[in-house]
């Protein structure tokens, strides 16, 4: 990968100078190769980043002004979005590039991606958690709902048993005590009709002796 500075060598613009000393500066002291293209002397180069710099990037006038940065074909920004990346510590980034190791970038996107990675095992740990004590729990309160299920029909099993028997038992004593008073009145009618007989034969007698 190519990272392509655009200047104007002869701008008489001190600003413009000094953003596009600052841009190089600061790619020479990270050590990131680059190829600078001069627009003042080539015609190509100023057509060339005038066509490729996105239109949104562009001023009201339509015309951009250097430094504009690319990675081979690829916009990168001006001097604001390379300052802002700067300043952020983001460079690397800015410029499509890996940032090298033992860097402020390279060390910044390992502790984003510790804390990224420990935040989703953390998430991952807890939901496993979850349903592995959802699925523990569930049984025991299945069984202990079973358990509790049988107990009450076996109560209710055992109730209408009770129930069946006392009814049961009352009815024989009922049916005793019907039959009792049954061969009471009938052992009572007995007696009284042997009385009667026993009356009209003594009643026959007297008149027998009478006569």
């Amino acid at each position: 990968m190519v990272i392509k500075v655009f200047l104007a060598s002869s701008s008489g613009s001190t600003a413009i100078k000094k953003k596009q000393q600052d841009v190089v500066g600061f790619l020479e002291a990270l050590k990131v190769e680059y190829t600078p293209l001069d627009i003042a002397c080539n015609e190509d180069n100023r057509m060339w980043m005038r066509e490729n710099v996105p239109s949104e990037k562009k001023p009201s006038n339509g015309i951009p002004l250097p430094p504009q940065i690319f990675n081979e074909e690829g916009y990168c920004g001006d001097y604001e979005t390379f300052f802002n990346a700067k300043e952020d510590n983001l460079v690397y980034s800015f410029l499509g590039l890996d940032p090298p190791p033992g860097s402020k970038e390279a060390l910044q996107a390992e502790k984003s991606a510790v804390k990224e990675n420990g935040t989703h095992v953390e998430e991952t740990s807890t939901e496993e958690n979850l349903d592995k004590s959802r699925s523990e729990e569930v049984p025991v309160e299945e069984r202990n709902g079973k358990a509790h299920r049988e107990g009450e029909e076996q109560d209710t099993i055992e109730e209408v048993e009770g129930e069946a028997t006392e009814d049961r038992a009352v009815g024989l004593e009922e049916a005793l005590a019907e039959g009792e008073e049954e061969e009471a009145v009938e052992e009572t009618e007995d007696a009284e009709a042997r009385a009667g007989e026993y009356e009209e034969e003594e009643e026959a007698d007297e008149d027998k002796e009478d006569e």
